[in-house]
């Protein structure tokens, strides 16, 4: 599934080995598992277990799964 078809606020993980991010944007890799905000513009505003804004590419390829059970996730 692509991540501008994914419902806001939802859990993915990554399965596209070409994610990609702007320059200076924290990196994501294969497997890791980030919080979709929104799609803004050519990107994605997404937290990641740490708290941290990430922003993949919006058609990056995703699998939703559920949310962690941990804080971290929520940013905390």
């Amino acid at each position: 599934m692509k991540l501008y078809d994914v419902p806001r606020n939802t859990y993915v993980r990554i399965v596209d080995p070409d994610v990609g991010v702007p320059v200076g944007a924290f990196g994501l890799n294969v497997g890791e598992v980030i919080k979709f905000g929104h799609i803004d513009g050519m990107y994605s505003y997404c937290t990641n277990l740490d708290g941290n804004t990430v922003h993949a590419k919006a058609w990056t390829e995703v699998e939703i799964v559920d949310p962690p059970s941990d804080t971290r996730s929520e940013g905390k």
